[in-house]
């Protein structure tokens, strides 16, 4: 589609080329993502909605999401991932993600509801899962991985280090063998201090590019901290 492509429903405009930018997906058939983004107060009747998508996309979203904490976390139990997974797939990430994308400025609602008033997180979140079922019956399981790539993954990363308590370096190496292929090193940039209480100030490089280092009271806990900072900046670049 080129130019500014609009659909209207009923009285109202949806600018699709702008949705289909923020998604960075194309439909190729539109009314895929017109029934995503009908909520049911603005759909003629309620097969209309996207509540029937809303069901599927919870589904594909936990699948993949499932798919993606195995094959990050191999040495992790089946208690540790679905503790991640249930924070992961909750109504109030899926609500953030929807904020980040603004799909707000794309909702069909009816005279009782306002898009210019604050949503209900379980509109924004049903939104985000019906888009989810939508890029799905559009284009099949990759286009839907790389969304879930670009949103949820950032969320299992910062989830995950929570549940690994300060264990950054444990993360990072999974992180680094999954997009890199290599193992994490440890670099001393620096050593400040006597010798019976030396600090240390140490940076993760992953190969071949060294990210922000960071100072510890010991090699250990420096490689902790350099290992936090290299996550964040991997988070960062997407």
């Amino acid at each position: 589609m080129n130019g500014k492509e609009v659909v209207s429903v009923q009285e109202f405009t949806i600018d699709i080329v702008e949705c289909q930018r923020r998604l960075e997906y194309e439909f190729r058939d539109p009314s895929l993502l017109v029934a995503a983004l009908t909520h049911a107060s603005g759909a003629q009747h309620r097969l209309a909605s996207n509540e029937r998508l809303e069901f599927l996309g919870d589904a594909i979203l936990g699948f993949i999401v499932c798919e993606t904490l195995f094959r990050l976390f191999p040495d992790s139990l089946e208690g540790d991932l679905t503790r991640i997974k249930s924070v992961v797939v909750s109504r109030e990430t899926c609500s953030r993600i929807s904020d980040q994308l603004q799909l707000i400025d794309f909702l069909i609602v009816g005279k009782g509801l306002s898009v210019s008033q604050a949503m209900p997180s379980s509109v924004l979140s049903d939104l985000f899962e019906s888009l989810v079922a939508a890029v799905y019956l559009d284009g099949g399981l990759e286009p839907v991985r790389r969304l879930v790539g670009r949103f949820i993954e950032p969320e299992i990363l910062k989830v995950a280090s929570g549940e690994q308590g300060s264990n950054h370096k444990s993360l990072l190496q999974q992180v680094a063998q999954r997009d890199f292929g290599v193992t994490p090193t440890y670099e001393v940039i620096e050593e400040a201090g006597p010798d019976h209480s030396k600090s240390f100030h140490v940076a993760a490089q992953i190969a071949g590019r060294s990210y922000s280092p960071a100072w510890g009271r010991n090699k250990k806990e420096a490689e902790q901290r350099a290992a936090c900072n290299a996550l964040s900046e991997i988070q960062t670049e997407g």
